[in-house]
């Protein structure tokens, strides 16, 4: 069953449970996650995704797709803030190339939205393929239950985001001075409602009490560049690394493992990336992940 078709089941206010989590496997022997270093953006995505069977082996015929990056800050590329709008561009073509019909990206910012979607350069680069590139609305947003949730048993989520077929959420990898480094289970907050203060108390257990129940399909993280301090929003270059990496994996939180190497961070110092694996969201054996590492340089 689609997103779109489960969810007139599973979501009400304050009642259903709407199981984002784990809607594709991979079929056959690929590995858990490819991490692909020494290139520009399009041949990090690409060389990527064909040592991982492909973005067919993701995207159908006539799939929604929604690519969630980070644009949530009034930043150029160059500040490592938001994801690479190279890179978002490129998923949007390889989508559509294998058979979407359609491709929505949207980011609850921290800034105005008007400027972050323009200063980003994501708004431009992405129209021009055809994708929908439009600002968040608050009408938009349906609560929905949490079953499995600790401290939180219902939040709003924005409704494109439920209904559709799949789900590439697009990461930069950063420091942060609340959660010390953001990756793809931080970045899922760009689809949450409500207060953004709420969640931050008690972070790690709230935001993976939200999370469990909106697992994207794919997590690509970009770390072309990196913000290695200041973050989340940065503004000085001499924050920034040019780290020429990315990693590719149908597990949101090997991936986000993956990407604490690019910090030299443990997952214990990373507390909702810990409590991720401490409630089995995990689809891969962390400690034995199947990673193919391919450099480009």
């Amino acid at each position: 069953m689609r997103r779109r078709d489960f969810l007139k089941y599973s979501v009400a206010a304050g009642s259903g449970a709407l199981i984002l989590g784990r809607p594709f496997e991979l079929l056959g022997s690929q590995p858990d996650a490819v991490v692909v270093t020494g290139g520009e953006p399009i041949n990090l995505i690409n060389t990527a995704l064909q040592n991982y069977g492909g973005i067919q082996r993701f995207i159908s015929k006539g799939d929604i797709v929604v690519i969630k990056p980070n644009m949530g800050w009034d930043r150029a590329p160059e500040f490592a803030a938001n994801s690479n709008p190279a890179l978002i561009s490129e998923l949007t073509r390889l989508c559509f190339e294998a058979g979407a019909a359609k491709v929505k990206i949207f980011d609850r910012t921290c800034n105005n939205p008007q400027r972050c979607y323009q200063n980003s350069q994501i708004e431009a680069s992405a129209k021009k393929l055809g994708a929908e590139v439009e600002q968040i609305r608050d009408f938009k947003f349906k609560k929905i239950s949490l079953p499995s949730g600790t401290i939180l048993k219902e939040w709003p989520i924005y409704q494109d985001y439920l209904e559709a077929d799949k789900i590439i959420n697009v990461p930069i990898a950063k420091h942060h001075s609340l959660s010390t480094i953001t990756l793809g289970l931080k970045n899922l907050m760009g689809v949450m409602g409500g207060s953004r203060g709420e969640i931050h108390n008690s972070f790690r257990q709230k935001l993976i009490d939200i999370d469990t129940h909106i697992l994207p399909t794919l997590t690509v993280v970009d770390a072309y560049r990196i913000l290695l301090r200041n973050g989340p929003n940065g503004g000085n270059l001499n924050d920034v690394k040019l780290a020429k990496t990315l990693i590719v994996s149908s597990c949101a939180v090997s991936a986000d493992v993956l990407g604490l190497e690019l910090f030299q961070q443990e997952i214990k110092n990373v507390g909702y990336i810990q409590e991720a694996i401490d409630r089995g969201l995990n689809k891969f054996d962390i400690a034995k992940l199947n990673v193919q590492r391919i450099n480009l340089s």
